[in-house]
């Protein structure tokens, strides 16, 4: 599953996928992997993407449970 919230997270601070990649310590094609839903990053990147960009794990990672 694509992470478009991720994705939306990254745009809103205006920054490339390079840029993130960057400040997290990782390559472009790691960043476009998780936000294209191939890649699951580890609980390590997951919080060092989340202080990037201001946002916490529920907001960019976890998956929103279904209520029925």
């Amino acid at each position: 599953m694509k992470n478009l919230r991720l994705k939306a997270a990254r745009a809103a601070r205006d920054l490339s996928q390079q840029q993130l990649a960057d400040l997290v310590g990782v390559s472009r094609q790691t960043i476009n992997a998780i936000e294209m839903g191939d890649y699951n990053p580890t609980i390590n990147l997951c919080v060092a993407v989340c202080r990037a960009l201001g946002k916490t794990l529920d907001e960019l990672f976890w998956a929103e449970e279904s209520h029925t």
